[in-house]
């Protein structure tokens, strides 16, 4: 079953427009990471992932993340899109995430460009912002998407929505 698309207006992007199998592209957007108080990310060369039902999940280069924070955890999973996949938990000060981070250490051909970018659960920092407006996240953190006021859905995730 596949809900009724919210139709976009001037200036949005609906995600029932997005392609299947997912397309990379690039960002110029300003992409700013908070997390326990700390400038986690900052960057202008971004590059986001596109999928239908799913709002864009943005990766940020490694010399634009604070990598001293991030620890590599054993978990991988396995895209059939963009390939293998390492975990990463986040630590700064007395706050520790676990999973908090992911980057793609084997990625397919499409998606080799990724392969030293990070992506994170918004759900799981202080807060996000692209072009400085807070985002909000995907429901049910499974994709980690970035909800902003130029993306509409329905957006898969929420519980019933794995059926789509």
């Amino acid at each position: 079953m596949r809900p009724n698309a919210i139709p976009p207006q001037p200036g949005q992007e609906s995600v029932w427009d997005y392609p299947r199998p997912a397309r990379l592209e690039d960002s110029n957007k300003s992409i700013r990471i908070i997390c326990n108080g700390t400038v986690l990310a900052e960057t202008t060369k971004a590059k986001r992932v596109l999928e239908t039902s799913h709002p864009p999940v943005y990766y940020l280069p490694s010399e634009d993340i604070k990598l001293e924070y991030l620890i590599e955890t054993p978990k991988k999973t396995w895209c059939e899109w963009k390939g293998k996949c390492q975990y990463f938990d986040i630590s700064i000060g007395e706050k520790y995430i676990r999973n908090a981070a992911w980057r793609y250490i084997e990625p397919t051909p499409d998606f080799v460009t990724i392969q030293e970018y990070y992506a994170f659960y918004p759900s799981l920092m202080d807060a996000c912002y692209v072009n400085d407006e807070l985002l909000m996240s995907q429901p049910g953190d499974f994709y980690g998407g970035w909800i902003t006021a130029d993306i509409v859905g329905p957006f898969k995730g929420s519980p019933g929505t794995m059926g789509w």
